[in-house]
């Protein structure tokens, strides 16, 4: 059988297996995600594995490179790859995504042994450290000024001439007002 024939074959099989499985996402006919352990379990992680061309042959590209695992430390992460790539290594030439995702399951304690979740208050400072840069600028652009509504508009143009200029002495004191005011404060 050709490499397609086999990939065909094991995607069926994928297909059928999994199905209803919420761990088990299907990112493209040659792409697959599987969260090992259940959603909120600090010890749970996600592969990836894509296959290549001439998969089964040639060893598939197993990645955990997933937002899911960033709690994870990258010497974790290496030792998980690395004890997949030696099961890869057993069944180069068989189909062996379904084999590769059941020993995950299978030895989640084991690979997780040395797992020591990130501090969630050092996640959320860091979230909130990168995140702010972003508000800087909309609160910029809070600084332009408010939009007018046409009443507005309307006053402010009749109040200035045709450039936009308002007339000479519009702030100016009534001199007559201030006058009849101030007699009244002396009586």
């Amino acid at each position: 059988m050709s490499a397609n024939e086999d990939q065909e074959m094991e995607l069926e099989a994928l297909r059928s297996i999994y199905e209803g499985d919420e761990s088990f996402r299907e990112l493209s006919p040659v792409s697959f995600q599987y969260r090992i352990g259940e959603n909120g379990d600090p010890k749970a992680f996600l592969i990836e594995i894509s296959w290549t061309e001439t998969y089964p042959q040639t060893p598939p590209i197993i990645s955990m490179n997933a937002f899911f695992n960033n709690t994870i430390s990258s010497a974790v992460k290496q030792s998980i790859l690395a004890k997949l790539q030696e099961a890869v290594e057993v069944n180069l030439g068989t189909a062996m995504t379904y084999t590769l995702f059941e020993y995950a399951k299978d030895n989640k304690e084991q690979f997780m042994e040395n797992h020591h979740p990130v501090n969630s208050t050092t996640s959320i400072s860091n979230i909130i450290s990168v995140e702010t840069p972003n508000i800087a600028p909309s609160s910029k652009k809070k600084d332009k000024r408010e939009q007018l509504s046409k009443a507005q508009k309307r006053k402010l143009a009749d109040k200035t001439d045709h450039k936009g200029e308002l007339p000479r002495g519009w702030n100016w004191v009534d001199v007559v007002k201030l006058s009849k005011t101030g007699s009244k404060d002396d009586e």
